[in-house]
């Protein structure tokens, strides 16, 4: 996304532009009318990355724009990432541009916020890094009170910690979430709190046992596990279901299971056509829970055909999505046999054309 999209005087009116869109493409499945969640304006983005420009004695973030990979853009100013973010660039880069240790064949810099305050900065390098180097490195995470990973090519040298703690507050609970660096999270915090409360609402009514694919580092995860008997949530990605186990004790939350298992093979599990040794973790066999209500936040490329079928099984379904093509793929399937009770659309990266969209489905009578 070009800066020169931004224009928080706009805001309003592009959001509803983008929701008129997105609307277009879900009212062939029959939803109520849609909820919108705008977000703020600017300060939004609790993560950011530049490149880095050398020239002479200049240091300077860049970026570049879409068709045009050899001519850099400096940025100054990034009035979408977070107040602590924008503050941090110029302090960082303050700290880089005297410091030939830190300078040296620096390529890229990125940053990761909290609501919490806690943040970290990942500096990568085209050469090889040192105790010169971290010695550095620890000064400037010090004054900065900052956390500080070093990367170049097959290395990664950490300071402290590479995450982040994030809390969050969910209808007055706080869920406590370490935030791995280089995993993914939720970019817009404030939206992300509005996606978790929503799908919480929907989950308000339900019995049962859940059953969650996708659960990443047990974002949606935590808050509804309130909600039901027992949970059962899956991940394939290695550092996110490490964060998420961690979390889940973080949280003393005791009636979840966190098992590594792709979509598809939750499918498989499902349907006994496999037998997989990670579900002997689980206190009794997965057919043994009363699994009612399903929730997913697949990839942008949505559910695949058997996960869809299976889906397609549970008397409730909420269903996060990112890319409101696939999900309105998926739903042309799942409307068959469910009606869709609550549809949501929510701004996770204005002045783009993407929007996260939630839908609740019941199982027709």
């Amino acid at each position: 996304m070009p800066l020169s999209a931004v224009n928080p005087e706009n805001y309003a009116a592009l959001l509803e532009q983008k929701a008129q869109r997105v609307e277009a493409l879900i009212t062939p499945f029959k939803p109520p009318t849609a909820e919108i969640f705008p977000s703020s304006a600017t300060a939004y983005r609790m993560r950011a990355e530049f490149r880095v420009w050398h020239d002479g004695d200049k240091l300077d973030y860049v970026m570049y724009r879409k068709g045009e990979p050899k001519t850099p853009v400096v940025i100054k100013h990034f009035p979408i990432a977070s107040e602590r973010i924008q503050a941090l660039m110029s302090q960082v880069m303050a700290l880089l541009r005297p410091n030939p240790e830190l300078r040296t064949k620096l390529f890229q810099v990125e940053f990761l916020d909290t609501t919490a305050n806690d943040t970290l900065v990942t500096l990568i390098y085209h050469r090889k890094l040192d105790d010169n180097w971290r010695l550095q490195a620890a000064q400037l995470a010090e004054q900065l009170d900052v956390q500080v990973i070093g990367r170049s090519r097959k290395q990664k040298l950490v300071l402290e910690r590479d995450y982040v703690n994030e809390v969050l507050s969910i209808h007055g609970s706080q869920y406590r979430y370490r935030q791995y660096e280089q995993a993914f999270t939720q970019p817009n915090a404030a939206v992300n709190i509005k996606m978790i409360e929503w799908a919480c609402e929907c989950a308000g009514k339900l019995t049962g046992d859940l059953l969650e694919l996708y659960c990443g580092n047990g974002n949606f995860t935590l808050p509804l596990s309130r909600y039901f008997d027992q949970v059962i949530a899956t991940e394939l990605a290695k550092t996110s279901i490490r964060a998420a186990r961690e979390n889940l004790k973080a949280n003393n939350i005791s009636n979840l299971e966190m098992i590594r298992l792709s979509a598809e093979e939750v499918t498989q599990a499902i349907r006994g056509e496999r037998v997989f040794r990670r579900l002997a973790d689980l206190p009794r066999a997965l057919t043994d829970y009363d699994l009612r209500t399903i929730f997913v936040d697949p990839p942008r490329a949505g559910l695949d055909a058997q996960t869809e079928k299976m889906v397609g099984t549970f008397d409730s379904i909420i269903y996060i999505s990112c890319n409101p093509e696939t999900l309105a793929g998926n739903l042309e399937a799942l409307a068959h046999s469910h009606i869709i009770e609550r549809f949501a659309m929510f701004d996770q990266f204005p002045y783009t054309d993407h929007m996260e969209c939630g839908v609740f489905l019941r199982k027709k009578n």
